[in-house]
């Protein structure tokens, strides 16, 4: 059994912890600050323990020693942190961060590290990059490549249609900071939740907009590759406006700390949502100017007995998935490693990728072989 230390015990950690010694191939150490959120994972799994700050480099480094891999669950501001101590502990490095200068520095570091870093695992960043990816190398030439992906509550009750089922911090970032695209083949820096949109699947209508981090490196990846490229959070209509007027108008992209505090204690948490991937992608194949489409809704569902939200699944599932393939030799063992560098096919035939995988995307790729 491969050890891996799972940092950060909160809702994506602790499923990422479910999921991991679910599959009995892996011995779990979980590293978090709180003893508390640590106490709660003793009645599910055999795991071993360490409440300790995570700010420390060096001490985090000495317990994750003799580690094959660190997943790193813990809150975007410490991604910076964990990666270093992964570096210095000798052992593969994989997170789910949306923080664009933070994966900047998780590039850097796997320059020089002798193991495999491949961080931005999750949703989105993560999936989808490797959904997109997959249906861009359909075609002979690019023109838009259009990401959107949405955690949503299944009954929304409130004026901003939404529930808190993912980190408040990584939420409210991804409001804040300049997201990246590829706007007339040049790489750019749009506003976040602006460039809203409207449309409508199986009957509902969603909003999207700008936010940060969602393409992790694929902007780098197709700049002067494609006409345009983009990524935007879906919600509910309406979500936008509101969350423009307390950001910009209320100022409270200024004060996040009020800002958390606020939706924490306003907005109810829910295990009845639904995940929505949908990637499109035009261009032209054979001569012809062609689209493909990958879309696919998650809910939530039980895992281990005990039922974890459709985010926790998509982003534990596909953090694990990664895990997994590279510790069956799927994917290079040393140097950074992007989302496009994961095949997704073998993605979707893992065991914990395999949440993702819709029967009409499999039915169509069967009848394209």
């Amino acid at each position: 059994m491969r050890k891996v230390a799972v940092v950060g015990a909160g809702k994506i950690g602790s499923t990422v912890v479910d999921m991991l010694v679910g599959s009995g191939d892996y011995q779990v150490l979980v590293i978090d600050q709180s003893a508390d959120s640590l106490s709660k994972l003793a009645p599910k799994a055999p795991v071993e323990t360490a409440a300790m700050p995570i700010e420390d480099v060096d001490a985090l480094a000495a317990r994750l020693a003799g580690c094959f891999a660190v997943v790193n669950c813990a809150p975007y501001h410490l991604t910076v942190t964990v990666a270093r101590a992964a570096a210095a502990a000798g052992a593969h490095y994989l997170d789910l961060t949306e923080d664009v200068a933070s994966s900047r520095v998780t590039r850097e570091l796997a320059q020089t590290s002798g193991t495999a870093f491949i961080p931005q695992c999750g949703l989105a960043p993560g999936f989808i990059t490797i959904a997109a990816w997959d249906l861009c190398k359909h075609f002979d030439e690019l023109h838009d490549v259009r990401l959107r992906v949405g955690a949503l509550p299944r009954y929304p009750s409130n004026a901003l249609n939404y529930n808190l089922t993912w980190s408040t911090d990584g939420v409210i970032n991804e409001y804040c900071e300049p997201c990246e695209a590829v706007v007339n083949g040049k790489l750019r820096e749009v506003p976040a939740l602006e460039e809203c949109e409207e449309f409508a699947l199986d009957g509902v209508t969603y909003e999207a907009f700008n936010t940060s981090g969602g393409l992790g490196t694929l902007c780098q990846t197709l700049e002067g590759k494609v006409r345009n490229l983009n990524y935007r959070t879906i919600r509910y209509p309406g979500h936008a406006a509101i969350m423009k007027a307390l950001l910009n108008d209320l100022n409270l992209r200024n004060r996040r700390e009020v800002l958390k505090d606020i939706l924490e204690n306003s907005l109810p948490a829910t295990l009845q949502d639904v995940v929505i991937v949908f990637v499109t992608v035009s261009g032209m194949k054979d001569g012809r100017l062609m689209q493909e489409t990958y879309v696919n809704k998650v809910f939530a569902q039980p895992i281990g007995g005990q039922m974890k939200s459709a985010i926790q699944i998509t982003t534990a599932g596909a953090i694990c998935a990664v895990l997994d393939m590279l510790a069956d030799g799927k994917l290079p063992q040393a140097g950074f490693i992007r989302q496009e560098d994961i095949p997704l096919d073998d993605f979707l035939a893992n065991r914990f990728g395999r949440f993702y995988a819709p029967e009409d995307h499999l039915s169509f790729r069967a009848a394209a072989e």
